[in-house]
């Protein structure tokens, strides 16, 4: 069974694939793997672009193993088999009344692969996955299951929380949540120098504050969502479908076909559609402000550098494609996250700001991604581990204070590499 990954760059054709319903199967798996002599990956969504989650052993399809196990309101303490994927458990979570702290703006990866991978939202005081979880449940190379938490294991906890699936395959996830809330969101145009002028201020008066920059112009779409006790206010469903689905996915899908096939129109396609942005503010339930439809395929890479270094990198970076002479038609993204303290999450230990570039499927992206990562590298920049980058182990040494803490704990779990590939190879050695 040839199998691809969402944005079709990664391919991999495992020995067999299995689809355990029960935890009790997937240590079956994972034993029975060993007995055979074959590596075992777990996959969900597969919305990664890197090879994480590739094998050429056995492939454990986690998408059986989806529910919803408890959610506590008493105690806010929210526990989800791996295959469950985030938009599921966001439509299961108010039922409850609770909600998850922060997003990132697709929810499509199941609840293991957003873990493993280090997924984030946008957050001044909400960090990533990795600060939310209470708790891990994973089956280990031997077969044998265990739990970690702050208290149980929590050398194993803080390694797990970012685990890249190195460490053993997830089986449940407890999460931390708390009482559901409202967002209001304001979107709106302003100029790019106004927005890097003001960045500090904007994510200091915001709970969460993003923007997108549509290269060869001059505007970037800034996006501010804040709690607020007021009536939930959502957007018409005729102004949603126009905005969201009509605009955004098919039209802009369309543009990127036309810009891939005749490179030279992408600058102007860009400065009219940056002209075209206009304001909007609503409230709604925080799942639905915090993601967004995301139906065009692409290519991402998305780097972690210091907070303090943002501004300055990003002049830099918006006029790269000109120097170069590259035509860009996706935006550039930019959120931020504070601190943490997760192993191998990409914010730890500092405040960080995450930028986000991607170029249309299909496209071809390494010209642009090599230039932009040399920007990443001279500030200390982290990649995020499921989407696109050239670093290797030793240049993550550098970039990881318990890098060293992470590999000698996957040595003594996993000796013999059940849960290795050649991603993993490359990037923990």
């Amino acid at each position: 069974m040839e199998w691809s990954n969402w944005a079709g760059n990664q391919l991999m054709d495992p020995v067999r694939v299995v689809k355990p319903r029960s935890v009790d199967e997937i240590a079956g798996a994972v034993k029975q793997a060993a007995a055979d002599g074959l590596r075992v990956k777990a996959i969900g969504s597969g919305h990664s672009f890197t090879a994480i989650g590739l094998t050429n052993g056995v492939l454990l399809d986690m998408s059986a193993y989806n529910g919803l196990v408890s959610a506590d309101p008493t105690t806010g303490l929210v526990t989800a088999q791996a295959g469950l994927p985030l938009h599921r458990l966001n439509a299961l979570l108010p039922e409850h009344g609770l909600g998850l702290t922060n997003m990132g703006d697709v929810d499509v990866q199941t609840v293991s692969g957003a873990v493993s991978t280090g997924t984030h939202g946008t957050g001044r005081d909400s960090a990533g996955f990795a600060a939310q979880i209470a708790g891990l449940e994973l089956v280990l190379a031997d077969g044998s299951v265990v739990m970690c938490s702050a208290t149980e294991r929590p050398e194993l906890f803080a390694a797990a929380r970012v685990g890249l699936g190195a460490l053993g395959v997830i089986s449940t996830v407890t999460f931390q949540a708390e009482k559901a809330f409202v967002l209001e969101a304001d979107e709106r145009p302003m100029p790019l120098d106004d927005v890097l002028d003001g960045f500090f201020d904007l994510v200091a008066a915001n709970e969460h504050f993003e923007f997108y920059w549509f290269p060869h112009t001059d505007i970037a779409l800034t996006k501010r969502n804040n709690r607020t006790d007021a009536e939930v206010k959502p957007l018409s469903k005729a102004k949603a479908f126009i905005d969201d689905e009509l605009l955004s996915n098919g039209v802009f899908e369309l543009t990127c076909r036309l810009g891939r096939r005749m490179p030279t129109v992408i600058p102007r396609i860009n400065k009219v559609a940056a002209r075209a942005l206009t304001a909007r503010t609503y409230i709604d339930a925080a799942p639905k402000v915090f993601t967004s439809p995301r139906r065009v395929r692409f290519c991402e890479m998305e780097y972690a550098v210091p907070r303090e270094a943002l501004p300055d990198l990003f002049r830099e970076l918006r006029s790269l494609p000109d120097r170069h002479g590259l035509k860009v038609s996706f935006p550039v993204e930019v959120r931020v996250a504070p601190a943490d303290d997760a192993t191998l999450s990409t914010a730890f230990g500092r405040d960080t700001a995450y930028i986000a570039v991607h170029m249309f499927k299909g496209s071809a992206y390494d010209p642009y991604f090599r230039a932009v990562e040399k920007l990443y590298d001279a500030v200390g920049g982290r990649p995020h581990w499921g989407k696109l980058h050239t670093l290797e182990a030793e240049q993550l040494r550098a970039r990881y204070p318990r890098f060293d803490e992470f590999v000698a704990l996957r040595d003594s779990l996993d000796p013999e590499r059940r849960f290795g590939n050649a991603y993993l190879e490359r990037v923990l050695g």
